[in-house]
């Protein structure tokens, strides 16, 4: 620059000095502001770079557009990814020096002479005063387009600490290893540990995060209010898609989308047109995935030596992710990641049963054996503790159908009232419908396809428990083939007794002498039908419907004449009042894969009479044949 052509004004502004100053070393280090675009681009091996090399990151701090962050590279880690898995320090300069390396940085593109060298991933587990960074080489991001439909033994599954509790480890070593890392007895921190991936759940009560919050902490996830945009309404990518996720833009992965949403966000590393890669470290870790990827706006920054966070919204779904890997995550434009419609049905009753207010919620819900019982679990949850009719003695009446392609649908009801057990009613409703998921997913048969869910969930006032208190029959001693009747009573929760009529049919073929009939709870018929479900593993996706089917309802008392004859339950069949030569034939004929568990009785059931209440408890009654 020749200084004597300068305007005086200009050439005497006290700024000027230092603006030379910073273009200088800008050209001096061959870096470029423009930001990246998509499309093929030039990579630096991490074996080619020098301690002290000048590079350039890509993030947003605000809103949608990526800005530089000047990087200082520090030197390569060895193997400190895994073997042969090396890892490049940095120290961050510019903004991130107030910031620090926040939550959401992950995937931020790093670039030196215009050549694309990975992307931030890591930061240092423990308070720093320097912004200093791991970045995870673009060559061992680009492995993850070679990666088949193998899956990762290490999963982030909501799960996982449970499983390992309750495994049989025939290994003594193994054993201690397994148990000392479930019980968290010895921690030991890493001195850098992968950016924490912010989880924005959006349409979330605080009440929700409080309950759910230390799991996902847990599993490396930094779980936070926030918003999403209504175009995540729909898993199909939006118009425009051909140009969106730029490197250097927020990107998310979508496990919940509609009323509720839940999100995971990161930053775009590469684009080749279609093809995405972005985080430098797993989301899950799932390996392949079938997952809605989406545009994302951050809407600030928060810096903090201890927990700095992007704070930012999900807005529209451009593609799918198909690969979630230790080095990153993998999406292509375009594509459409299916996921589960789910209908709920909220409905408040007045004390004379009547309808008060109705809210429906409309949400779909990210596809995966250990993901989706989780999201079906914490969606119902905050459903229901999250309306203004919420209270502590609320009872809970739900319904529900799961439509499934080529199966049976599955019909469910139940009623949860609250107890004096430290787990709030809510929870237990939400534990016992994750639970049916889970018996859906993880079938050792097949995955099932999900079209639909329905559900409607009845808040009624009061507490509505009764326990079985007392029952008395006409008469005892009666004929084979006469109908006998009788009361039943039981004592609700804070209310008078209730009395119904029962009526029993003896049949003909009944043997003379004395039986007991049975008056219980859904719990007492379902316990051996359940067990015998859960004794044989390679039961099917039909038997696992009609088994779950079969269990009856809480909210009835059942009436059973017992006759003192085997019954055998095996996958999900009932063989009742079993010849002996039969059972013995059957016995000796199981496999460990193929159990029957025996009952010595056999319940034909009489009865079932509805109630607006949670029933507990069982009665005996005596009757003599003539």
């Amino acid at each position: 620059m020749d200084v004597a052509k300068v305007t005086p004004a200009v050439r005497l502004h006290p700024c000027i000095p230092a603006l030379l100053t910073f273009a200088a070393a800008i050209s001096a280090s061959g870096q470029t502001m423009n930001r990246p675009k998509a499309g093929p681009v030039a990579i630096m091996k991490s074996s080619e770079l020098k301690p002290g090399m000048k590079a350039t990151a890509w993030t947003v701090f605000e809103g949608t557009t990526p800005e530089a962050i000047p990087v200082e590279i520090i030197g390569l880690w060895k193997n400190a990814w895994g073997p042969r898995q090396d890892i490049i320090l940095g120290k961050m300069g510019g903004k991130a020096q107030r910031t620090n390396v926040a939550g959401g940085m992950s995937g931020s593109p790093v670039y030196i002479d215009g050549k694309l060298i990975g992307a931030v991933a890591l930061r240092l587990s423990v308070f720093s005063p320097d912004a200093i960074c791991g970045i995870t080489p673009i060559e061992l991001m680009l492995e993850i387009k070679d990666f088949d439909k193998s899956r990762p033994s290490d999963a982030k599954a909501p799960d996982k600490p449970g499983m390992r509790a309750g495994l049989e480890i025939p290994d003594e070593l193994l054993a201690k290893v397994v148990e000392a890392s479930a019980s968290g007895a010895v921690s030991g921190t890493p001195l850098m540990t992968p950016i924490e991936t912010p989880l924005t759940l959006a349409g979330f009560s605080e009440g929700t995060l409080r309950e759910f919050g230390p799991l996902m902490r847990q599993m490396g996830l930094n779980p936070a209010q926030g918003g999403a945009s209504g175009a995540l309404l729909s898993p199909k990518p939006v118009a425009g898609w051909q140009t969106a996720l730029q490197p250097g833009d927020p990107v998310a992965g979508v496990l919940v989308s509609g009323d509720m949403s839940m999100t995971g966000l990161g930053t775009v590393s590469y684009n080749d047109g279609r093809r995405v890669l972005a985080f430098g470290h797993p989301f899950f870790n799932l390996g392949p995935v079938e997952m809605p990827m989406a545009k994302g706006e951050v809407l600030m920054t928060l810096g903090s030596a201890f927990q700095p966070n992007k704070i930012a919204n999900a807005t529209e779904i451009v593609g799918a992710l198909h690969q979630d890997r230790h080095s990153g995550i993998m999406g292509v434009l375009g594509d459409t990641a299916e996921m589960i419609p789910v209908s709920l049905k909220v409905r408040s009753f007045t004390d004379k049963d009547k309808i008060e207010k109705t809210k429906e919620f409309q949400f779909h819900v990210f596809v995966q054996q250990k993901w989706t019982p989780f999201l079906m679990m914490i969606t119902l949850f905050n459903s229901i503790s999250g309306v203004n009719d919420f209270s502590d003695e609320v009872t809970y009446r739900f319904s529900g159908n799961v439509e499934m392609d080529g199966h049976q649908r599955l019909t469910l009801t139940t009623m949860q009232a609250p107890s004096e057990l430290p787990v709030p009613a809510p929870m237990i409703l939400a534990g016992w419908w994750a639970d049916k998921f889970n018996r859906l997913f993880l079938n050792a048969v097949q995955t099932p396809k999900l079209k639909r869910v329905d559900a409607t969930v009845d808040l009624l006032p009061q507490r509505r428990v009764a326990t079985i208190d007392n029952a008395w029959l006409e008469q005892t001693e009666v004929a084979p083939g006469a109908t006998i009747t009788g009361k039943v009573f039981l004592r609700p929760f804070r209310g008078e007794r209730m009395a119904r009529e029962i009526q029993i049919h003896v049949p003909g073929s009944l043997a003379k002498g004395t039986h007991r009939i049975l008056l219980s709870d859904a719990d007492t018929l379902n316990r051996m039908q359940s067990a015998a479900g859960m004794a044989n593993r390679y039961i099917d996706i039909p038997q696992t419907v009609s088994l779950i089917n079969q269990e009856r309802s809480n909210n009835k008392l059942y009436v059973s004449l017992i006759e003192a004859r085997p019954t055998v339950f095996t996958e999900d069949k009932t063989m009742p009042s079993l010849p002996a030569s039969v059972l013995n034939v059957l016995q000796s004929g199981q496999t460990q894969n193929h159990t029957f568990i025996t009952s010595g009785e056999s319940a034909t059931e009489q009865e079932s009479i509805p109630f607006d209440f949670v029933v507990n408890g069982s009665y005996n009654l005596k009757i003599t044949v003539k």
